[in-house]
């Protein structure tokens, strides 16, 4: 779940990013939310250092906070092209990464380190 103060323009962004559409979406005076299919998700739990090890082979620098999502792709220099256009910052364009996966990092919106990442490209 992102919390954000522009909902429109985070539902516009990874909607675009995503290319999804809404599972689920509901209004009312209480607030808005949407559902996206983002396929199946895991959770990585790191310390600090390999936190700082990630960030510095995706970007060059210590940059993330405690969240830092990534997103598989199919091409992720490609998806870092579609952040772009609608509101991300690219920080840093595709990597090959240690692990063999082309990785890219961008900025949301709303501020959220996200990784792009492609497997066997």
């Amino acid at each position: 779940m992102i919390t954000t103060q522009d909902y429109e323009r985070s539902k516009a962004f990874y909607q675009a990013l995503l290319g999804t559409s809404a599972v689920n979406a509901w209004e009312s005076s209480e607030g808005r939310v949407i559902i996206l299919e983002a396929g199946r998700a895991t959770l990585e739990i790191v310390d600090e250092r390999h936190a700082g090890r990630i960030d510095e082979i995706e970007v060059g620098r210590r940059v993330s906070g405690e969240l830092r999502l990534a997103l598989g792709m199919p091409d992720s220099k490609t998806g870092a092209t579609t952040a772009q256009q609608v509101g991300g910052v690219l920080t840093h364009p595709v990597t090959r990464t240690p692990w063999n996966s082309l990785n890219a990092r961008v900025l949301s919106p709303d501020g959220l380190q996200i990784t792009l990442f492609a497997e066997n490209e």
